[in-house]
């Protein structure tokens, strides 16, 4: 199972936010391209960057420490929040990143997505991030009346490099990840699942990854402690 250390970018910096919620944000470094290199010198092999100001405005909002942490490590990146043009998806993947976490536009422009999809095979990624098992949207402001599984099933047939799927409940809240709707959404698809949210303890990546889930991507965790980047690398290869 992949572990991709999570980088979360407002302001220029690295921050970590409570259920999404932009009112509790931590600050954990000034320069994500120096914590983009710390994780990879522990032994990340891929990195999941997420602007929360573009998934806020609805456009990018950090291209600059985005192209930053591309010029300062060798690893295939991913980068979530506001991507929402194909004039956007052209212009970030020519910058270097491996792939493109696209959530708001696949649910509510399905044909729009499934169109990039076809244009860009294997270097997007849909982002379902689901509250009670309903999709949310605009940065997590908006719920829709569409389950996770049922969105994830239209898309199932598309040439998408994977799905992260996102428990809202548990991110960022050091409880534990949702295992049992992680397995059930990895059930549901072919495609590969990425559990995010909640990993806290070595135990946690052991459990997604006997649950088949093919990654999980780590934030507070990492940035707290409570587990270190090449235990959980262990523990994703089932050691």
């Amino acid at each position: 199972m992949e572990i991709w250390p999570a980088i979360d970018i407002r302001g220029g910096k690295c921050v970590r936010l409570k259920q999404g919620d932009y009112a509790q944000e931590t600050v954990f470094a000034e320069d994500p391209a120096e914590m983009a290199r710390h994780w990879v010198a522990q032994g990340a092999r891929h990195l999941h960057l997420v602007d929360l100001d573009g998934a806020r405005a609805g456009s990018p909002g950090n291209l600059a420490g985005v192209e930053a942490i591309l010029a300062s490590v060798d690893v295939p990146c991913e980068l979530g929040g506001g991507i929402r043009t194909e004039e956007t998806i052209g212009r970030l993947l020519q910058l270097g990143l491996a792939r493109l976490v696209i959530g708001t536009l696949a649910v509510k422009q399905p044909e729009w997505f499934r169109r990039m999809c076809r244009k860009y095979p294997g270097r997007l990624v849909l982002g379902l991030d689901a509250r009670d098992g309903r999709v949310a949207t605009e940065g997590w402001r908006q719920t829709s009346e569409v389950s996770a599984e049922e969105l994830a099933q239209q898309f199932d047939g598309e040439p998408l490099a994977a799905i992260v799927y996102t428990d809202i409940a548990t991110d960022g809240m050091m409880t534990g990840p949702n295992v049992a709707a992680m397995a059930a959404m990895q059930r549901a698809v072919r495609l590969p699942v990425v559990a995010s949210g909640g990993v806290t303890t070595v135990d946690d990546v052991a459990r997604l990854a006997a649950a088949g889930l093919s990654g999980c991507i780590i934030g507070r965790a990492l940035y707290e402690g409570t587990i270190r980047l090449p235990e959980a690398l262990r523990a994703g290869m089932g050691e």
